[in-house]
């Protein structure tokens, strides 16, 4: 079974590469299922019904999130409706949402890191609490975290535990896309979909000027040439363990 999961989706250039490349990769492929993180696909941060029905009918079978997902109210009544909208599993009780989806075999689950990002419940405990629950062989985790630390941590903690954990958040993509010991694929941060010429996807002139006067102000996306960063993961139904993970790089003018 092969399942791409993108990295996080930044404005209507992300959105705009996914919806010119994710149908030919879906073919070329044989993609069984697509997860992508929309947490800043709607002018680079939250998500909305419009913004998600985009990804969707692009091809994608799953949106996941992080800590952007309550920006735009407008998703809010839809996070308990039918879209499949995930909101990380370890907020607190009684928040809109859920926090993982199962589609046929696959379990996807959403789950947010602690350190450096915000007060949360601990997402170790939260998939300790949730596995025993969950019948299928194949689970995903996209475990949106700042802290290298953290997630690292959590693909040894889940390893031969879930097929894989694939970080997001940093938008930042990492070299070390790996099959751990005991079968589950793992990489550091996927990376993001969104403009290159931007500074983690926001216009790199604003960026640079709150650096240089520390006056946050709103930043808005970048423009120009985009890159789509993906990771390709081969799961072995019968077992749930990964088979192989590959690093998927396009760009879009």
């Amino acid at each position: 079974m092969l399942i791409l999961a993108i990295g996080d989706i930044v404005g209507k250039p992300g959105r705009k590469a996914v919806s010119q490349l994710l149908p030919g990769l879906r073919q070329q492929y044989g993609l069984e299922l697509v997860i992508a993180n929309g947490e800043n696909a709607a002018g680079g941060i939250g998500l909305t019904p419009a913004t998600a029905s985009e990804l969707l009918d692009a091809g994608t079978d799953v949106i996941t999130s992080g800590n952007h997902i309550w920006a735009q109210k407008e998703i809010l009544p839809y996070l308990d409706g039918q879209m499949p909208i995930l909101r990380p599993l370890n907020y607190p009780p009684g928040v809109p949402g859920k926090g993982y989806i199962t589609i046929g075999q696959v379990a996807v689950v959403n789950l947010m890191g602690r350190t450096f990002i915000g007060d949360f419940d601990c997402p170790f405990q939260a998939m300790d609490k949730l596995l025993p629950e969950l019948k299928q062989r194949v689970i995903i985790v996209d475990f949106h975290a700042e802290a290298t630390s953290e997630k690292v941590a959590m693909g040894r903690y889940l390893d031969g535990r879930v097929s894989a954990v694939l970080g997001t958040h940093t938008h930042v993509g990492t070299i070390d896309s790996q099959l751990l010991p005991r079968g589950t694929a793992y990489v550091t941060d996927i990376g993001m979909t969104g403009p290159l010429d931007s500074v983690i996807g926001d216009d790199a002139k604003a960026v640079i000027q709150r650096f240089l006067t520390g006056i946050h102000h709103r930043l808005s996306v970048g423009k120009g040439k985009t890159a789509l960063n993906a990771i390709m993961v081969d799961i072995d139904n019968a077992t749930g363990q990964a088979t192989s993970i590959e690093r998927i790089y396009r760009e879009v003018e």
